[in-house]
């Protein structure tokens, strides 16, 4: 059995199905996951699952060995690990981080009464949760550049989100020197290179917003959310920083009794049930 069959098997069986969102429950044949439920959670079949295990599929690809990464909650030294054995390169020195930690996960798994999501230091979209997709534009609709947060900003503007004129300046401003600070922590990145001169390229207000070299962290602010099935929803933005994978979680909460509380509460209930949760 190769290095990879071996901890793939491992690492499946060592993870706890409640930890994950599925029933234990008794008569379960293996101690941790089944491949089934593994090929569930990183969005491959089955058979795909059992080849891997028994070394009859090679050269898996980088997105793969993530999905597997994030459905097995790895550390990030199992990941460069998995990367390793698999015979593909993992992320270059010096470039942005995109594995998403066990303890990020579970914050993710855990709470899913407030519109939350996962971004990398570049805001590119990681994972959200159902409540996000409910509020906002379910990020698994636009693929690529429109995967990033300072990108759809710039060039598509901020439908569906109304700002007061104070934040919209503000908002605008964090965002690019949030991404000054990331191309300074991570010069090896060429993802973020061509991002950068994407942007200064097609919005001449993110060109005027780099030439002054700021560099700040994003603050927290307060939005209303225009177009949702429910109406108008008022709610918090609190950005959290997690220093281990360099990650920001965005969770959008309600003043508790407020009439948008009710309507967050009625989203949950009417809204979450058109969306599958991110993997």
């Amino acid at each position: 059995m190769s290095e990879f069959a071996a901890v793939l098997r491992s690492w499946r069986d060592r993870v706890d199905p409640a930890e994950v969102g599925l029933p234990a429950g008794p008569g379960r044949r293996t101690p941790g996951l089944r491949r089934e439920e593994l090929a569930a959670l990183a969005g491959v079949s089955v058979d795909y699952i059992v080849r891997l295990e028994q070394g009859r599929a090679t050269n898996p690809s980088p997105q793969l060995l993530s999905a597997l990464a994030r459905a097995l909650r790895l550390s990030a030294e199992e990941r460069d690990h998995l990367f390793r054995v698999a015979g593909a390169a993992s992320s270059p020195a010096g470039s942005i981080p995109r594995h998403l930690t066990p303890g990020v996960q579970r914050i993710l798994d855990r709470i899913g009464d407030v519109p939350l999501a996962v971004f990398t230091a570049s805001w590119d979209f990681l994972v959200w949760n159902p409540l996000w997709a409910a509020l906002l534009k379910d990020p698994s609709e636009v693929t690529g550049l429109d995967r990033n947060l300072v990108w759809r900003h710039f060039t598509h503007g901020h439908s569906g989100v109304e700002f007061d004129d104070v934040h919209a300046e503000e908002f605008s401003a964090d965002l690019v020197a949030e991404l000054r600070q990331a191309h300074g922590r991570y010069p090896a990145d060429r993802d973020l290179d061509r991002l950068i001169a994407r942007l200064r390229a097609a919005s001449p207000d993110f060109e005027r917003r780099w030439a002054t070299a700021r560099v700040a962290a994003h603050r927290s602010s307060r939005k209303t959310m225009t177009e949702t099935i429910v109406g108008p929803i008022t709610v918090d933005c609190d950005v959290l920083t997690v220093p281990d994978g360099d990650l920001r979680i965005v969770v959008y909460t309600a003043v508790p009794g407020s009439e948008d509380a009710a309507k967050l509460d009625l989203l949950r209930v009417a809204g979450v049930e058109r969306f599958a949760p991110a993997r």
